[in-house]
């Protein structure tokens, strides 16, 4: 693998994806501002027989007010998001901290965390452990160096060697450094804040009590009409970001380990859980684009998957389609061994 043009190229992929990002922000506005219009003509036409014009500042309030949910709803879910901080946020999904002294694996992981922090010039994030999930996979949360945390799965830890966790720690460890965690927070607010103008033309839209509309309906059903696409857009390009910083903390884990077959080894061996049928219960929807594996999806589907498929990564990596590794068991060596 060429890190370095790899890790460039992410890049050049993930600056293009965020102008769009925007530019589907100004076409929403766009979009509200000509349903609202059609709406308004059509319950003009009905009610005020005549010559047909808008309401003095029609497109200034409307503009106001799409904006107002979109970086509204994008500043509510940020602040949320920020609030927790990062290890808070992975023991909401069951993490705990690692166990250096009760346990092998876990005092390997903690040595493995700090040694893998001094190579990429980061802070020591916090070590946790998702101890009740089989499939391997690891996740790093946190708004920045200082407070961000990483947890792997116990499966990561049961089959993982001391290498391929070397490349999985990482791989993580770019996510952070690169400031992805802060990114697909940020993402995810203003994901949040264009669904709010679908939301609030939903809300417009539903009849009463008495299965009766009010006048706003129609204006509802126009907000719903031009805020869905743009919802979905949004969705798309979040995971089409979030793709892009997979290929790029791939690039880096091969760069700072300065070997293919760390995580090379460690995306063989869940392609081979994968096929074995093993299912992967790590985290919700909400908490994809933080994880190292996703839920792959087919499809159209597949627009709105935060991760590459498995085995376009592996081929990224190695150059080759590389065939799945047998899961087998980690290495274990002496716990006295400082290097374990």
């Amino acid at each position: 693998m060429r890190f370095f043009e790899s890790q460039a190229e992410a890049r050049r992929q993930t600056r293009r994806l965020l102008v769009l990002f925007g530019l589907t922000v100004l076409l929403l506005v766009v979009a509200v501002n000509a349903a609202l219009a059609l709406a308004w003509g059509l319950s003009w036409a009905f009610w005020m027989p005549g010559p047909f014009s808008l309401p003095a500042r029609f497109i200034e309030i409307n503009t106001a007010v799409v904006l107002l949910f979109v970086l509204g709803g994008w500043w509510l879910e940020t602040s949320r998001l920020q609030s927790a901080g990062g290890a808070a946020l992975a023991r909401q999904l069951g993490a705990r901290e690692a166990r250096p002294s009760g346990d092998f694996h876990e005092q390997r992981y903690v040595h493995i965390v700090d040694e893998m922090a001094i190579a990429s010039g980061l802070p020591a994030p916090a070590a946790l452990v998702l101890p009740r999930e089989g499939a391997i996979n690891a996740l790093a949360a946190g708004w920045d160096p200082s407070d961000a945390a990483i947890a792997v799965t116990q499966g990561a830890l049961d089959h993982l060697s001391r290498e391929e966790m070397q490349g999985l720690v990482a791989h993580e460890l770019s996510h952070i450094g690169e400031g992805d965690t802060r990114l697909n927070m940020r993402l995810c607010g203003m994901v949040f804040g264009l669904e709010m103008v679908y939301r609030l033309g939903q809300d417009l839209w539903e009849a009463d009590d008495e299965g009766r509309r009010h006048a706003a309906a129609l204006a509802g059903l126009a907000l719903m009409a031009a805020g869905w696409p743009g919802w979905m857009a949004g969705h798309a390009l979040q995971a089409a970001v979030a793709r892009q910083r997979e290929y790029l903390a791939d690039a880096r884990a091969v760069q700072w380990t300065r070997s293919r077959d760390a995580l090379g080894g460690v995306l063989r061996k869940a392609l081979a859980q994968r096929e074995r049928g093993d299912a992967d219960r790590t985290g919700s929807a909400q908490v994809q684009h933080m994880l190292l594996l996703g839920s792959e999806a087919g499809g159209l589907r597949h627009w709105f998957d935060a991760h590459p498929p498995l085995a376009q990564r592996i081929r990224r990596i190695y150059g080759r389609p590389m065939a799945p590794l047998p899961l087998g068991g980690a290495d274990r060596r002496a716990v006295t061994d400082p290097t374990a």
